[in-house]
């Protein structure tokens, strides 16, 4: 039996997809757990509309910038600039002071606040809220020491568009078509190529005149309409069981949807190339896509609260793209103009993704 035991451990060894799956996923998890997972903010993007620009709001503009929980992405000129900003993406919060607050402050004892928040992710808006709050009422009690305790109070207005009733269903929806698209699409496509090469049915093919790409197609065309059927029943609970809206142009968002299912189908065909059994292609269609799609997409962790070798990792994740694409459309009514770089990213790797499974599914016929 001994003989038998080393065999099995050298037949283990010699096989890399193996050897990746048992030990370099299971490091892969725990460091995505340890890092992504996460219930502080920091460096969160934030506008400031100073229309006093005196010296009290100047300093609680810098306790804010100080704290390392907030970055000034621009200082803006009127009222017309905040929903562009948050149109673009650009900004979490607007930070708006009235006129005259150091005077109103002094002469009446208060003065307003207005916090504009963008609530398309509830739980980090709600967070983000009482980060700021709390850093002007900190201000605040320092500043009644320094004045001989003269009573005085910031008054915070909270305001919190795309989604005012903070209902968290906005936030998973979003999240949740990126992952039922991207796992259904990769993962049956690798699956259904690779029994094929494990039945030796994929002989028949071999012997057939069909070229590559209309083997290819003729196994993901079904899967793009099988994709497609799940995306318009999820949007059609979302809207008619939720209550979501979808804001912006329906049709905009399923030919973006198509787009985002063809690179998934495409990653799994490229999955079936390397895979040499239907379980590899499982193990790396569901984990090594699943738990990258759910932590560093912003689908439930936003990306900002990472270390940024994970951020810079985020960037070649199409979902993180996908999901934004959605948020904009669904919920902030936009049109591609405040998008176009993330669609030029989807379409990018959907072309990339498809040469290499071209490439590489024509090596495995030849």
């Amino acid at each position: 039996m001994w003989p038998f035991i080393k065999k099995e451990f050298f037949h283990i060894f010699r096989d890399i997809r193996s050897m990746v799956i048992l030990f370099g996923m299971p490091v892969a998890q725990v460091l995505l757990f340890g890092f992504a997972i996460t219930t502080d903010i920091k460096d969160v993007p934030i506008a400031i509309l100073d229309h006093s620009k005196d010296h009290v709001t100047r300093e609680i503009t810098s306790k804010l910038l100080s704290s390392g929980y907030f970055k000034l992405e621009s200082n803006l000129k009127s009222n017309d600039g905040i929903g562009n900003s948050f149109k673009r993406g650009s900004v979490k919060e607007v930070i708006v002071f009235e006129d005259n607050f150091a005077k109103k402050l002094e002469k009446e004892g208060s003065a307003n606040v207005q916090l504009i928040l963008d609530a398309s992710e509830p739980n980090t808006a709600t967070m983000i809220n009482a980060y700021t709050t709390g850093i002007i009422n900190t201000h605040t009690m320092q500043m009644m020491k320094t004045a001989g305790k003269i009573p005085m109070s910031i008054i915070t207005e909270s305001k919190m568009l795309y989604n005012p009733e903070l209902k968290s269903v906005y936030m998973f929806v979003p999240g949740v078509i990126t992952i039922i698209l991207m796992l259904v699409s990769t993962m049956m496509t690798s699956i259904s190529i690779t029994r094929e090469k494990e039945m030796g049915t994929m002989e028949a093919l071999l012997v057939s005149p069909l070229k590559p790409i209309q083997i290819i197609l003729g196994k993901v065309i079904p899967y793009i309409l099988l994709s497609f059927i799940n995306l318009i029943v999820i949007l059609l609970m979302a809207r008619f069981v939720f209550g979501m809206p979808i804001q912006g142009n329906v049709v905009l968002l399923l030919l973006e949807s198509i787009m985002f299912i063809v690179m998934a189908l495409a990653l799994g065909i490229l999955i079936s190339a390397v895979s040499k059994s239907q379980q590899q292609a499982m193990l790396l269609s569901m984990f090594g896509l699943l738990l990258p799609t759910i932590m560093l997409s912003g689908f439930i962790f936003p990306v900002e609260n990472m270390p940024y070798i994970l951020q810079l990792i985020s960037h070649v994740m199409p979902s993180k793209w996908f999901i934004i694409i959605v948020k904009a459309i669904m919920l902030k009514g936009v049109g591609i103009a405040y998008f176009w770089k993330e669609t030029l990213i989807i379409f990018g790797t959907t072309i990339f993704l498809i040469a290499m499974s071209v490439k590489k599914f024509k090596l495995r016929l030849e």
